[in-house]
């Protein structure tokens, strides 16, 4: 059903630089991202040649969080089918995958956990068709080999951050500092900046919460008292990262938010 040059590419290995690493509790998974895999479906198999069907989508859970955001869960069974380049044979994939939405406003957790569910479920029956379809992810062996290179890349990261951290002097972090400012009556008051996290990481928040932001490929880490996002092109997801009410400090160009109380 494939000719030649689409066998050749989807046997190649997959290329590292297209893995993208997230964490969930202790463990590191990696994966593809569901852009990534539909260019990749479009260069092989062709445009017109390939297409999906959603045979069911189905709403598992609703509840809301301590935050008083909205938490809905969907699950998704998507129909995968694949054609020749004259249309003559095909080929159909299927399988389940599960979504989550986590929102401020009900439409939005719905909005979000239906089209995550959907994605999910079209990558995991694209992973059928081999590596480049992330397929060569679920070997334990070859994920452990990328997990240790994705340590070792989170390890010089912190490195130059710290090495960053110390050549700079970042007024905000000092919480001694004042800065005064004339009120209404022309008197002048000193008011005390509130603290932006700088180096501890602790992570003892829910972080059930912040799905939506994991399956993205960010990283949500605890500093000083606050949550701080990570991860690579944020600013494209910044509505997922305000959904989740993270504010925008534009001095240091982080996405943060106060850890709430009681939260363990």
């Amino acid at each position: 059903m494939f000719n030649k040059n689409q066998l050749t590419s989807l046997n190649q290995e997959l290329d590292l630089n297209r893995i993208k690493t997230r964490e969930k509790g202790n463990i590191n998974l990696s994966y593809i991202e569901g852009f990534d895999v539909i260019d990749t479906a479009n260069l092989i198999f062709g445009y017109g040649n390939w297409s999906y069907l959603i045979s069911s989508l189905t709403q598992v859970s609703q509840e809301q969080n301590h935050n008083q955001n909205f938490v809905v869960c969907y699950k998704a069974v998507v129909k995968l089918i694949v054609k020749d380049e004259n249309h003559s044979k095909s080929t159909s994939r299927q399988d389940v995958g599960f979504g989550t939405g986590v929102s401020k406003t009900l439409a939005d957790s719905h909005e979000n956990a239906g089209k995550e569910a959907v994605t999910d479920a079209l990558k995991r029956a694209m992973r059928s068709f081999g590596n480049q379809f992330g397929n060569s992810l679920y070997d334990k062996t070859r994920n452990q080999q990328n997990q240790d290179s994705s340590y070792q890349q989170k390890q010089n990261y912190n490195q130059n951050q710290s090495y960053t951290n110390r050549n700079q002097k970042p007024p905000q972090n000092n919480p001694q500092q004042q800065q005064p400012y004339q009120n209404a009556n022309g008197s002048n008051r000193n008011v005390n900046h509130q603290t932006r996290p700088t180096t501890q990481n602790n992570q003892s928040f829910d972080q059930y919460e912040y799905q939506p932001l994991f399956n993205l490929g960010l990283d949500v880490i605890e500093q000083n008292g606050f949550l701080i996002v990570r991860g690579d092109d944020i600013f494209s997801k910044k509505d997922s990262i305000k959904a989740c009410g993270f504010r925008f400090d534009s001095a240091s160009k982080t996405w943060y938010k106060p850890v709430e109380q009681g939260v363990a």
